[in-house]
């Protein structure tokens, strides 16, 4: 009975072929997959949930945000940044960037289109990709689509859906709480005492921008945390590491750095941040954790404008009692808490993911599966790594696709030769 339904389900979707790779996501990784693939000659259908591209940077990021990594490091391929821009784009910078890629690369996204489910179906050798599009119909259901494919590339990336922690008595604290996706500027919040929850870039600089709109920003701090200089000695933290990894074993580098970050920020554990035992290179290599990269909070949390205090214990109406017993009074609390990989929620019948959503294999070879199954934008190197594996993909793909080009031109022309002749 349940093949029955299924069969009855298929029959009520629109059914469509994709001539090509079928892309989920248009973000940066899903655009720079596109592009490349322009380049080989390949066609290919993007399907995106959302109305715009790079929904994450449009619709969920804060005003003051600007690329942490110099220009050069976030460019995608084929394409680099105008030379007028800056060394950090600002964040509207970055989305006219993005803007005028796709329109370079004449990249037509289909918004609108969740994708419901992907499964590789063995017989026929085929990717079924079922979607929601558009709006909901009168009867309270969105129109339903499935597309077939050869080749499937998950482009939906690192930051797909937000976290948000279980915390005791959140649901009694009674004042605004909010993810810092939904954050936009300290302007609602000036003379308000705002608690925001996590240190990474996200919590240090939402707590650097409520400072400059006058409210009193508390930071919990968790867990252990590297903190470097952006810039150092005038120059790119991030370049010097990537000069010294061409010279000097990785551990080497990160002893350096964590040298360079002394002379320049000083003890931050005095500050109540404290180092991890692995050097920062070394973490993001083995866990994927980011450095922060410090663009003035450290300077605020020395003259006591930021304070730090470690976790929080459970929420009390308008307070927060930490896990050293201290309350403190809180009238708004933002949540830095990061974002998640949503793949396992949607891909079946797959083991190129891990169960926290990215690939098994570490880069630079977790971009490739098995039965036409690609992966890009979850190396967790950011928009280089994502633009590494974008070519990668597209080069493999592009050669299949030629092969099989040439296979078919071959038949073509002798089945036209043979009718001739008869």
């Amino acid at each position: 009975m349940a093949g029955l339904a299924e069969h009855e389900n298929l029959f009520k979707r629109r059914c469509k072929w994709v001539n090509g790779p079928l892309i989920v996501g248009a973000g940066p990784s899903g655009l720079a997959v596109a592009a490349c693939l322009k380049e080989h000659g390949v066609p290919f259908v993007i399907l995106e949930r959302s109305s715009c591209i790079a929904s994450l940077w449009q619709n969920r990021t804060y005003d003051r945000l600007k690329l942490h990594l110099p220009k050069q490091f976030c460019q995608l391929p084929k394409l680099p940044f105008p030379d007028d821009f800056p060394e950090y784009p600002s964040k509207n910078q970055f989305m006219d960037y993005l803007e005028s890629y796709a329109r370079h690369f004449q990249l037509n996204p289909q918004f609108g289109e969740t994708v419901l489910s992907a499964k590789y179906d063995s017989t026929c050798g085929m990717w079924r990709v079922r979607t929601a599009v558009g709006r909901r119909q009168a009867v309270g259901r969105k129109a339903e689509a499935e597309y077939i494919c050869q080749w499937l590339v998950v482009a939906t990336g690192e930051n797909a859906d937000c976290v948000i922690p279980e915390m005791e008595g959140l649901e009694k604290f009674g004042g605004r709480v909010i993810h810092s996706s939904d954050y936009r500027s300290g302007e609602a919040y000036r003379g308000k005492q705002v608690l925001v929850v996590g240190c990474g870039n996200s919590g240090m600089e939402v707590a650097l921008d409520l400072c400059h709109h006058n409210a009193f920003p508390t930071m919990v701090v968790r867990d252990s945390v590297h903190v470097l200089p952006r810039e150092t000695l005038g120059r790119s933290t991030f370049e010097i590491a990537v000069s010294l990894m061409k010279w000097l074993p990785l551990k080497t580098v990160d002893r350096v750095l964590l040298a360079l970050s002394w002379m320049t920020l000083g003890n931050i554990e005095k500050l109540g941040i404290k180092r991890p035992s692995q050097g920062p290179l070394e973490l993001k290599n083995t866990q994927g954790k980011t450095p922060v990269l410090d663009i003035g909070a450290l300077s605020k949390i020395k003259s006591g404008e930021i304070r730090v205090v470690p976790g929080v214990k459970r929420f009390l109406h308008g307070k927060a009692e930490l896990v050293d017993h201290r309350i403190i009074d809180v009238d708004s609390v933002i949540l830095a808490t990061g974002y998640r990989s949503n793949v396992h929620s949607w891909l079946q019948g797959t083991d190129i993911f891990n169960k926290d959503g990215f690939p098994r294999h570490p880069f630079p070879n977790g971009w490739k599966g098995s039965s036409g199954l690609y992966a890009v934008g979850f190396t967790r190197r950011g928009l280089s790594g994502a633009s590494l594996d974008a070519v990668k993909i597209a080069e493999d793909i592009g050669r299949v696709w030629k092969e099989e080009t040439r296979q078919a031109k071959h038949i073509i022309a002798c089945h036209r030769r043979c009718t001739s002749q008869n």
